[in-house]
């Protein structure tokens, strides 16, 4: 019998990288990876629904969440709070399944020091020019909010081996795909297994 407890996969980017969308395809692909919504206090873009991209709060009740001890990490991004919830994160790592969580790199480095065991993955646009022209193409935000998103890119890039893996964006399928290979190696890593074998029978 093999008892397992589930693994934490945790995939960061700056801003206009693809990791929502490379998160958003990989559960389609992987519907047995568990996914938490984060809370975030940030008004949603067109076309996102509340509990689905994310669940949307206001400052109070993000800061009483945060008083109660709720967050297993939280951080300020582009002057919005982001954080995720403890409990729906350990009931589903209790019954062996795999979470997915899609957050920035203050998050990121604060799930690492409560679960050492986590694996992380960076997500990286070709390049810096190749980051504006995402931000530029969602036409969500002014010109002021797409420099300061470029400059926080800058500094997210330069942690980039603070993670385990790292995957630059060039192509979506490929990206997918390589996503795909390392939960489904990490899944299988005998560090993370209990194995109990049953007493064979020998047959003379």
């Amino acid at each position: 019998m093999i008892k397992r407890r589930g693994t934490l996969f945790v995939v960061s980017a700056p801003s206009g990288a693809g990791k929502t969308t490379l998160c958003r395809e990989i559960r389609l692909r992987m519907p047995d990876l568990a996914y938490s919504v984060s809370v975030t206090t940030r008004p949603p873009r067109p076309g996102e629904m509340d509990g689905v991209d994310f669940r949307f709060v206001a400052v109070p009740e993000f800061r009483a969440m945060l008083d109660r001890g709720e967050l297993a990490e939280w951080a300020t991004v582009h002057g919005n709070l982001y954080g995720t919830r403890a409990r729906s994160l350990e009931d589903a790592l209790a019954l062996g399944r795999d979470v997915l969580l899609d957050i920035d790199t203050q998050g990121a480095a604060q799930l690492r020091a409560r679960y050492p065991d986590a694996v992380l993955v960076f997500i990286l646009a070709p390049s810096v020019k190749d980051l504006e022209q995402r931000l530029r193409e969602r036409r969500s935000d002014a010109e002021g909010e797409i420099q300061r998103r470029l400059v926080r890119a800058r500094e997210e890039i330069a942690l980039w081996r603070r993670y385990d893996y790292l995957i630059v964006n060039r192509d979506l399928k490929e990206a997918l795909d390589q996503l795909e290979s390392i939960i489904v190696a990490e899944h299988c890593r005998t560090a993370r297994i209990n194995l109990t074998l049953p007493d064979l029978e020998v047959q003379n």
